[in-house]
């Protein structure tokens, strides 16, 4: 495994998700296993697949994809925060096999391959794409992806997002703890992009965009939603200060009591855009 050296974790990084890294593993839910067949499938055909995973956090697309996607030779992971580097190649040492793994941390559109002569057919980002210089992301996959690339930005929201009875009493109550606008992280509030990823797509070198949606039902133990929670930029346990405690017991009172035999329901949609050059089959 390649490691190649990396600078330290800023603090604007620690802002957003600080140490969170084993909680973000545990906690945070994986890919669907239609979407991850969908990923496979876009290298049928390429002899060498490269993968190229943009804010890979603990790596759970590199993790998903390595079962099903035997033949990868190479893994490019991207990230702000180093502690989330260091757990995805822990977890991907024991699964790698001949498989070489580099790690660059930084912004995504600053990325340099560690092996220019090995171009990402695949580049993926999930749940992340809404904190990057989009623009920027896309110029940078287009000088360093090989001809026939794909880029797949892939997401479904979070718990915030998401429409449901528990989901809104929760938001109510972290924005009664917190103001009435979504933190992003200790040193600011978050507004969603201005344009669509569609659009971002369509104005980049690669705008031969197709949709791909699978609905997903999850269900989570209240304890679960707790640790979700102290994953997200909306509420980390930091934002809290000294009430973080006041704060996770209402809380806990109030998830157990939207549960049903102690299970809360969550049903969504995971959405693939996956984009080529023009001329490639999207």
């Amino acid at each position: 495994m390649t490691h190649p050296q990396v600078p330290s974790a800023s603090s604007s990084e620690n802002s957003l998700f600080g140490t969170a890294a084993a909680g973000y593993a545990r906690y945070r839910p994986g890919l669907p296993d239609a979407a991850v067949r969908l990923l496979a499938a876009t290298q049928h055909g390429v002899p060498d697949p490269v993968l190229l995973d943009l804010g890979t956090g603990t790596g759970q697309v590199p993790l998903a994809l390595r079962p099903v996607l035997h033949r990868l030779v190479h893994i490019d992971l991207v990230d702000v925060n180093l502690q989330m580097l260091h757990q995805a190649l822990a977890a991907l040492e024991p699964v790698r096999g001949a498989c070489t793994v580099a790690a660059f941390t930084g912004e995504a559109h600053t990325f340099v391959p560690a092996r220019p002569n090995q171009a990402p057919s695949l580049i993926t980002c999930c749940r992340s794409f809404h904190w990057m210089d989009r623009p920027s992301v896309l110029r940078m996959a287009d000088r360093v992806a090989a001809p026939h690339a794909v880029v797949a930005i892939m997401g479904d929201g979070s718990l915030w997002t998401h429409q449901a009875d528990w989901t809104a009493a929760l938001r109510e109550l972290i924005q009664t703890f917190l103001g009435p606008d979504r933190r992003a992280g200790t040193h600011g509030t978050y507004t969603g992009p201005p344009r669509s990823y569609e659009d971002d797509l369509a104005d980049s070198a690669f705008s031969n965009v197709a949709e791909h949606s699978f609905p997903i039902a999850r269900s989570w133990a209240p304890e679960d939603v707790l640790g979700y929670l102290r994953t997200t930029s909306f509420a980390r346990a930091a934002l809290f200060a000294d009430r973080q405690q006041d704060f996770e017991a209402e809380a806990l009172q109030l998830l157990h009591a939207h549960a049903r035999g102690g299970v809360l329901k969550e049903y969504a949609v995971f959405t693939v855009l996956l984009a080529r050059r023009p001329g490639g089959d999207a």
